[in-house]
């Protein structure tokens, strides 16, 4: 049974470093789990990214090995207990992700139970592709195919139409109508503060804010947590 935790975010304004899911991080893993592998790719200063991701994570009675600091990341990746993939910027994590030929060995594990947290680009990384990031493609991977571990997008950091701004370019409800016209996938808007969790079919949508679920050809549909969302995980073709 596949387990994920895909989080809009790691830092909600007003606390730290993944205080606003740490509860909920800690009770997905549960007390088996005592050690997490964590994939730092989506930043460029990746020994500071492990440090401060160390931190934390100790701070929760969890072990951190960082795959830039071994010798072969798909083999700590395939003895991993569970893997956390940090947020950055998505491009570059899922071209590091592709050049060191991690997407089978990490979609297999997953598949077979690991249990898989993301924060937004890691969050992005899961889905079947990472067409609706926020990111500037300031690499180009070799394919926006990822992980392929749920069926739909996501959309994390989602922001909200604001009546009162004078900004005139697209929002962010405007650039998924654009990806709905090329395809047909559900895209889910996470604002910052919520987590969606995933359990064999079952996906419930937890944290402190909301969703707005983006169907092709339909109306927004708002989500406030605790709330499933089984649905997203049948395939639409």
């Amino acid at each position: 049974m596949k387990r994920l935790l895909l989080i809009s975010n790691s830092t909600l304004h007003g606390s730290g470093y993944l205080d606003h899911c740490a509860e909920e991080l800690r009770r997905f893993l549960g007390p088996e789990v005592e050690r997490v592998a964590f994939v730092p790719y989506a930043l460029h200063d990746r020994a500071a990214y492990a440090a401060k991701v160390r931190a934390r994570l100790e701070r929760m009675g969890l072990a951190v090995t960082s795959l830039h600091e071994v010798a072969d990341p798909r083999a700590a990746v395939l003895a991993a207990q569970a893997v956390f993939v940090g947020g950055g910027n998505t491009f570059r994590l899922l071209d590091v992700l592709h050049r060191e030929r991690l997407i089978e060995p990490l979609r297999a594990r997953v598949l077979a139970g690991m249990p898989y947290v993301g924060s937004s680009a890691g969050s992005n990384v899961a889905c079947v592709t990472i067409q609706t990031t926020n990111d500037m493609p300031i690499v180009a991977p070799p394919t926006f195919a990822a992980l392929d571990l749920v069926p739909f997008n996501l959309n994390p950091h989602y922001l909200d139409p604001d009546p009162s701004s004078r900004h005139m370019g697209e929002t962010r409800e405007q650039r998924i109508t654009e990806f709905h016209e090329v395809c047909a996938r559900p895209v889910l808007g996470l604002r910052e503060g919520a987590m969606l969790r995933v359990e064999g079919e079952r996906a419930t949508l937890l944290g402190t804010t909301g969703a707005r679920l983006f169907r092709r050809g339909r109306a927004p549909e708002e989500f406030v947590p605790p709330a499933r969302l089984d649905d997203l995980l049948v395939p639409v073709d």
